[in-house]
């Protein structure tokens, strides 16, 4: 899983937020609490973790390391470009086959005007999904919560931000961070 600004796992001990960074940070932290009741990872996403404890910081160190990258198969290695099969109606073929380069340029030049025009939307609905994911997780009774969730996905900050106000402050403050760019426009 990628590990951006929000790419940070959390770790709650209840209601509080105590240790945050990458996997093996969360998961090393999560492990000298394991006695504790109410212990709660998060990944980037907004979604409940479950790391195996198991063993000491060394034999999760090792389970949390990066996978070493396995062979590649056909396509073009360096350029981590796989074989996979795409399904099209004759017409888009011929279509593609008319194109300058082939296929293959037509299809990726698509591809990447499709991702350019959907990215900000994409962004935002992502946004909201991992605030809605952690919130429900954690937060589900708290008061306002109905109110809070339906203000992230109306896009209204400043009602979402009166309705968690009140809640916990690690709980908020993470929240913020899951929702940071859950209100840019549509």
């Amino acid at each position: 899983m990628p590990e951006n600004e929000n790419g940070r796992y959390v770790v709650f001990l209840g209601r509080d937020r105590v240790a945050a960074g990458s996997r093996l940070d969360a998961a090393l932290a999560a492990q000298r609490l394991a006695r504790e009741t109410g212990v709660l990872i998060f990944g980037p996403d907004g979604r409940g973790v479950d790391f195996d404890l198991s063993g000491g910081p060394e034999a999760l160190s090792a389970r949390l390391a990066p996978p070493e990258e396995a062979p590649r198969g056909r396509g073009r290695p360096k350029l981590g470009v796989t074989s996979r099969e795409v399904t099209l109606l004759p017409r888009h073929w011929d279509w593609l086959a008319s194109q300058p380069g082939g296929a293959s340029v037509a299809l990726r030049k698509l591809v990447e005007a499709a991702r350019r025009e959907s990215e900000g939307p994409d962004r935002i609905r992502a946004a909201r999904e991992a605030a809605y994911r952690f919130a429900s997780a954690i937060g589900g009774d708290l008061p306002g919560f109905e109110e809070a969730m339906r203000a992230l996905f109306a896009g209204d900050d400043a009602a979402f931000e009166a309705r968690i106000q009140a809640w916990p402050a690690g709980i908020a403050a993470q929240l913020r961070t899951y929702a940071a760019e859950a209100f840019g426009a549509d």
